[in-house]
């Protein structure tokens, strides 16, 4: 009992603990309350409703010039110039003809179809309508550049460089006009420039190509040297280099070229065409034409390749096929003189002389300074000489023996008939008119001589074909001729690509290695 007693007390007494805390912090909280009110109250601002934010407007309207710009430019990469045309005239007819894109536009498909003139005064409506606009300058020049006014283009030109600083399609364009001009000096300036402005495969082919005019062959090395820097997996560059290491004599480092250029693209024709070159002045025939069955698949229309390919089977023995081979050739490229000449040597080769004499003389005319065809006729003219001296002899000896019988029954009947009456002057009889025909005399023997590839030992047969290989034209790419052309064609405003190739040098031939030339391999 005692202990239920203790617990009550506690109770009570924690009980009246917590009245006494609560009565404490109800007095401090009204000492608070009167503390607060004793300071200074700041008005308070009324509350302004705000207003409902305002609905978004309508996308702002393109321009009437411009609507039609995009649909004009969707057109023309697609290659739909109809289409395109027309949306064209309906744009400037809307326009009032102040549309400068289609205006722009519709030059560059006037270029395409040849119209050039036309389309140069398109540009020059365009840099009218914006003369910032360095890009319809380019235009303007490139327009003026195919239509062979040079000096005018490298004018315009010049404003573009005003507007355009450090444009290096601008400078390389100039140095393209300057080599029409034939002023080199001033086409390697431009060219060196472009490339310090910007570093371009096609700066290096065209500044080499310039050297290569020149002479100067080793400059045109170290210039493609540079560009295999810039861009070592480029096979027209690599195939070039091969092409000038096989000119200066350097072989190794010529098939070490040619070998990249074919493993990065193995079809390249023109790396399958010297490579197979190599391998055919080697002697290795069969090895070459292994070659060029390969680049027969990719160009069966190319006159080089079946030169080539003929020239390979007359190192083989193999006559017929090489004639039908440089046949094809000289149907696809039939003012190619290296060609005649390898058929008129086939065909003295065959002792077919009357061909061989065609495709001789036809070579002759075309290359009228190069010695080693007007050699190889000599040899022919010897040779036929040889055979058709004695011929000949016979020929005016039988002649003149059948003048000889006709003649004498004629005298006989004059001596026969009665003398006609004097009514005029005297004919004497035509037998006192006639005159006998001397015979010709026997001519001396022609000494026997070795020609460039028919050789007369005292005999009307054409020796074999070792010696007649010796004058075989050099199967491989000749120099600066049978360099390749800067790639040409951007539909904008590049005079670079699409601009023609520039004339080619002509220098005089010094044994320059031969190229055999293209067809469609026939079985073996």
């Amino acid at each position: 009992m005692s202990t239920m007693n203790d617990l009550g007390e506690e109770e009570t007494q924690k009980s009246k603990s917590l009245v006494s805390l609560e009565d404490n912090t109800l007095q401090n909280d009204e000492e608070e309350k009167r503390a607060l009110s004793d300071i200074p109250q700041i008005p308070q601002i009324p509350k302004v409703k705000a207003k409902p934010a305002p609905k978004p407007k309508k996308p702002p309207e393109i321009p009437i010039f411009e609507r039609k710009n995009w649909l004009i430019h969707l057109h023309y990469v697609k290659k739909e110039y109809d289409v395109c045309k027309s949306l064209i005239k309906e744009q400037l007819t809307e326009t009032g003809g102040m549309c400068e894109y289609a205006v722009y536009v519709q030059a560059l498909i006037l270029r395409q179809e040849g119209r050039i003139q036309e389309s140069l005064e398109l540009f020059q409506t365009c840099s009218l309508l914006n003369p910032n606009n360095a890009d319809n300058l380019k235009q303007v020049a490139r327009s003026l550049f195919l239509l062979a006014r040079h000096k005018a283009a490298i004018d315009v030109y010049n404003e573009a460089a005003k507007i355009s600083e450090r444009d290096w399609e601008v400078v390389h364009n100039q140095g393209i006009c300057y080599l029409y001009l034939k002023e080199y000096e001033k086409a390697k300036e431009c060219l060196k420039q472009a490339i310090a402005f910007a570093r371009h495969d096609l700066s290096y082919i065209m500044l080499a190509k310039i050297y290569l005019m020149e002479g100067d062959i080793n400059q045109a090395i170290e210039v493609y040297k540079r560009a295999v820097e810039f861009s070592p997996e480029n096979p027209d560059i690599l195939s070039t280099m091969g092409l000038l290491y096989m000119q200066v004599g350097q072989f190794q480092k010529a098939f070490e070229h040619l070998g990249n250029a074919l493993t990065y693209n193995p079809t390249h024709t023109k790396a399958i065409l010297a490579a197979g070159s190599m391998m055919q002045n080697h002697g290795d025939f069969d090895v070459g034409l292994t070659k060029y069955r390969i680049a027969a698949q990719e160009t069966p229309e190319s006159a080089p390749l079946w030169n080539n390919i003929g020239m390979c089977f007359f190192g083989k023995k193999k006559f017929v096929a090489a004639i039908s081979c440089l046949k094809r050739a000289n149907y696809l490229a039939p003012f190619d003189w290296k060609i005649l000449y390898n058929l008129g040597l086939v065909h003295l080769t065959m002792q077919q002389y009357a061909s061989g004499f065609h495709f001789l003389s036809a070579a002759i005319n075309l290359r009228p300074k190069y010695g080693h065809l007007f050699m190889l006729l000599a040899g022919w003219l010897l040779e036929v000489g040889t055979k058709l001296g004695p011929a000949l002899q016979v020929g005016e000896s039988l002649v003149w023996k059948k003048e000889q019988q006709m003649a004498a029954p004629a005298e006989q009947n004059t001596r026969q008939s009665p003398p006609a009456e004097a009514t005029g002057p005297s004919v004497p009889p035509p037998s006192a008119t006639f005159q006998e025909p001397r015979p010709l005399k026997q001519s001396a023997p022609l000494a026997p001589i070795r020609g460039p590839s028919v050789e007369n030992n005292n005999s009307s047969d054409v020796k074999s074909e070792e010696n007649v290989a010796e004058v075989v034209p050099k199967s491989g790419l000749s120099g600066v001729d049978d360099l390749p052309s800067p790639p040409t064609e951007t539909p904008a405003m590049n005079i670079i690509d699409d601009a023609p190739e520039p004339p080619s040098h002509d220098p005089e031939e010094k044994d320059q290695p031969r190229i055999p030339k293209r067809e469609v391999l026939p079985p073996l």
